[in-house]
């Protein structure tokens, strides 16, 4: 019994969400192998070898992996398949654009989303928007999985896995690397951030929302949205935190004008510490505060700023 970790990574580095699907395989029992699958990725490769508990990294160096398209990476996984028993991927747009991929071609089920291993065979992984969690039990030869990272420690570096190159697969010609549009940043990418400050609806206006800059600068935050406020325009889309956003845990969460419907809830309430600015007392967002603070986040957020010096 094997685990295959497909492993995110820039070519240059690895993603962090890749060290916390590391961590999961470890708890899924034998040996855990990493696929690197990019182009001139030794790089990626070589942090992967650091992890500890990874036994073997398999690199797959080509340009079809290049840019990361799922349909080619899914090909390379596929040719692995057979010598696994576990083959895991990170809940991220990544992982969830492969996985499924490799469950259909494989015709197995696949668990998503995994916050606990039971078992080799059983997983636990939440459902209803986080309000309750499934158990699931599986019996299929091989088990195809995403892991939701937060649920998760990362992996720590201190090994030294064996590096082996594989014949990479050919191209598969399904889809076409056209451009990329990154956007540019000094504040920590969201999903990884230790501090996150996020706002809401309340805040009224995307021109609003640069009352939350000096919070998040004193704290080296990156800043959130909930799922309205990017909905009325004024954040872009990729500050989303929330069941179809992004999924976070940082040390300390900041709620600013933030009701706390249930889809943001299940985005970030596995937060550490969760402080909420709200000038409504019964706003959901309380119930899963640490720290509630009811008052005009206008007046509320300078102060704060003040006595953070």
């Amino acid at each position: 019994m094997a685990a295959l970790v497909i492993a995110e990574h820039d070519n240059a580095s690895l993603k962090a969400s890749t060290l916390n699907t590391i961590a999961a395989a470890l708890l899924c029992g034998g040996d855990v192998h990493v696929l690197v699958a990019g182009h001139n990725c030794s790089a990626a490769a070589g942090a992967a070898a650091k992890i500890t508990g990874v036994t073997k990294v398999l690199v797959a160096d080509g340009e079809p992996f290049g840019n990361g398209l799922a349909e080619n990476i899914a090909e390379q996984v596929l040719a692995l398949a057979s010598a696994y028993s576990h083959i895991l991927a990170p809940a991220t747009a990544y992982g969830k654009n492969i996985a499924p991929r490799v469950a259909a071609r494989l015709d197995v089920g696949q668990i998503s989303e995994i916050i606990k291993v039971d078992a080799p065979d059983t997983f636990e992984r939440p459902i209803y928007a986080g309000n309750a969690i499934a158990t699931v039990q599986s019996q299929d030869a091989i088990k195809v999985i995403t892991v939701r990272t937060t649920g998760f420690d990362a992996a720590p570096a201190g090994g030294s896995a064996v590096i082996e190159n594989l014949v990479a697969v050919a191209d598969s010609g399904k889809s076409v690397f056209m451009s990329r549009e990154l956007a540019k940043s000094d504040r920590p990418e969201l999903t990884a951030a230790k501090v996150i400050v996020s706002g809401g609806r309340g805040l009224g206006s995307g021109d609003n929302f640069k009352i939350l800059e000096p919070l998040a600068d004193r704290l080296g935050a990156a800043m959130g949205a909930s799922r309205a406020a990017v909905d009325a325009g004024y954040v872009p889309n990729d500050w989303q935190v929330g069941q179809t956003g992004k999924i976070v845990a940082p040390q300390l969460y900041i709620a600013v004008g933030i009701s706390g419907a249930i889809q943001h809830l299940a985005g970030m309430k596995d937060s550490k510490t969760i402080v909420a600015i709200n000038k409504d007392p019964e706003a959901p967002i309380f119930s899963v505060a640490d720290y509630g603070l009811v008052g005009d986040l206008f007046d509320v957020v300078p102060q704060l700023v003040t006595e953070l010096g």
